[in-house]
């Protein structure tokens, strides 16, 4: 009995500790999900308007933490660029 009342303290005892190293987490986490969405908004709008319907499906549907909008804009910035100077 003594030894479940010891393993319940422990379990309390590394419970409080990650509620303590989550009041820690949650501004980063915030942060990451407004990059995030910020991205992700930008990279639909500009895929919306390249008429990219792959890229925009693509980006709509996987969550890469900003990866992947990130990709697309700079590979359409190149393109737009050899666009601009023919």
């Amino acid at each position: 009995m003594f030894y479940y009342l010891l393993q319940n303290f422990n379990i309390m005892h590394t419970l409080q500790n990650f509620i303590g190293y989550m009041d820690f987490v949650w501004p980063y986490l915030l942060l990451l999900f407004i990059w995030d969405a910020t991205m992700r908004l930008i990279a639909m709008w500009k895929s919306g308007r390249n008429n990219d319907a792959v890229w925009f499906i693509c980006i709509a549907i996987f969550n890469t933490l900003g990866i992947l909008p990130l990709i697309y804009m700079l590979l359409k910035k190149k393109d737009s660029k050899n666009l601009q100077t023919t």
